[in-house]
């Protein structure tokens, strides 16, 4: 409809009288579809390249490199078009007798409809940036603002008055009975809270920190729970792939949270890497008369993934096994 008034206004721009009367109808109706179609090839075949350069040449990415490749791009599509366009109008309609063609006029005459295309090309392109830099600016305020929520629900977990009394309770005995388990059991606490404070200003940080994280987190618990708690870490050495900070730390809470862990039913975790996944999984034991889990912590992890990956986060509870799946970044933007 809008390339069909333009075409419109181009025509009554021309001969304004033309249209009330089935003579002068007959007399523009040539030069209306060759407005109507040129109008037609610009606006259709400029979005095409646009949408196209947007999938692979992204803004942020190489704005001037973008921006050259645009205007490249769509002066030669106009250029070219409005040029073979114009050849065929003269050649079938306009002067089919003509025997000397006249390339340069035409050529020079395609000179025009190419300038308007790129005035229209500065527009969407300055259009198309803007917008893509505010996209990129609320979304970077919305990772900052998961990011805020991820620390504060991990310290606040770690922080927890049970965990920290069960700690230090755990850490009484040991100085009694052997102080080199004492010392060990410290080192450990320490090294948790450590990388917490290092991680908390991070986006993404590798596996291979998060597994070793786990690792302290876990012998933690060991020593805590002595044989009621179990857990295998596979996969150790992976170097290239990375994960949001504290995300495992969130999973294994969650498990020792709401599972119970005895001599005769020992918890069970085992974290391993799958493809381009890493999973932690658990035996499925709830705690008796607990209340439904606030999934704060599930929740938390998947809108920080939500603005990193086009992965999911998958969760499965089948087998009396809870399944977590998290997708492994290999190319992070932010780093």
């Amino acid at each position: 409809m809008i390339n069909l008034l333009l075409a419109l206004a181009v025509s009554m721009s021309f001969c304004f009288t033309c249209f009330f009367s089935l003579a002068g109808w007959e007399e523009i109706w040539d030069d209306f579809l060759f407005s109507f179609l040129i109008s037609c090839m610009m606006s259709g075949g400029i979005s095409v390249i646009i949408n196209y350069n947007n999938a692979h040449f992204p803004w942020l990415q190489a704005p001037v490199k973008r921006f050259v490749i645009d205007l490249v791009s769509i002066t030669l599509y106009a250029f070219i078009g409005s040029f073979l366009l114009y050849i065929f109008f003269i050649k079938v309609i306009w002067q089919p007798e003509l025997k000397e063609f006249p390339f340069r006029s035409v050529a020079l005459k395609s000179l025009f409809p190419t300038t308007i295309a790129l005035v229209i090309t500065i527009f969407l392109t300055g259009r198309a940036f803007l917008f893509e830099w505010r996209e990129t600016a609320i979304n970077a305020e919305k990772i900052k603002s998961e990011r805020l929520k991820g620390q504060y629900q991990s310290l606040k977990d770690q922080l927890n008055p049970h965990f920290l009394f069960n700690s230090l309770n755990v850490l009484s005995n040991m100085v009694y009975e052997s102080a080199d388990d004492a010392n060990a059991f410290i080192e450990k606490l320490s090294r948790i809270y450590r990388y917490v404070l290092d991680v908390q200003n991070e986006e993404l940080v590798t596996v291979k920190s998060e597994l070793d994280f786990a690792k302290s987190y876990l012998e933690l618990q060991k020593i805590r729970f002595g044989e009621k708690f179990q857990f295998k870490i596979q996969n150790e050495g992976e170097q290239e792939v990375y994960l949001p900070p504290l995300s495992l730390q969130l999973l294994l809470e969650n498990a020792l949270k709401h599972n119970r862990a005895t001599q005769e039913e020992p918890l069970r975790i085992v974290i391993s890497i799958r493809g381009d996944y890493l999973e932690v999984s658990n035996n499925l034991q709830k705690r008796i008369g607990e209340e439904r889990p606030s999934g704060i912590g599930l929740t938390n992890i998947r809108e920080r993934y939500r603005f990193l990956t086009d992965l999911p986060v998958t969760i499965s509870d089948k087998d009396n096994n809870f399944l977590v799946r998290l997708p492994l970044i290999r190319k992070p933007s932010s780093l």
